[in-house]
């Protein structure tokens, strides 16, 4: 390898490492999350350090509230009555995942990067507690929007 492509190597590295959330861990902070109230349900969403659009970022709205942003390497959750949700976000289109939420339940719900024509799209799925909790083990805790 070349001298240059090795300092372009190294510094898209260093940008990309840059991109993650920085904040405490989810092990770190899980035994301070409140307990959840009978009436509410909660929501984690989360985004994994993929490499693939570690420079995307973009809002995740409920039901047309922005609630947060989907950032690499990071995790957030709300308190909502049970009811029907629509989580969406959009770059250059905007995707959306519709749920109901039970009191007393946990949804969580992972947003990742998918390919797009000019830039990534950021694509919200349901996914199980367990596989959830592991992938959010080593994520950084950042504060939602507060709506």
């Amino acid at each position: 390898m070349k001298m240059p492509r090795c300092i372009g190597l190294f510094t898209l590295l260093a940008f990309l490492a840059g991109c993650a959330a920085t904040g405490p861990k989810m092990s770190e902070v899980k035994s301070t999350i409140p307990a959840l109230g009978q009436d509410q349900g909660r929501i984690y969403f989360y985004r994994t350090k993929t490499l693939l659009g570690a420079a995307v970022t973009a809002d995740v709205r409920v039901n047309g509230d922005v609630v947060g942003r989907s950032t690499r390497g990071s995790f957030f959750f709300i308190d909502r009555p049970a009811g029907s949700y629509e989580v969406a976000s959009s770059t250059e289109t905007e995707k959306k995942l519709t749920f109901a939420l039970s009191g007393g339940e946990t949804k969580y719900v992972r947003t990742y990067v998918g390919l797009g024509v000019l830039v990534g799209r950021i694509i919200p799925e349901l996914v199980n507690a367990d596989e959830a909790e592991k992938e959010m083990a080593d994520l950084a805790y950042v504060e939602s929007a507060k709506k």
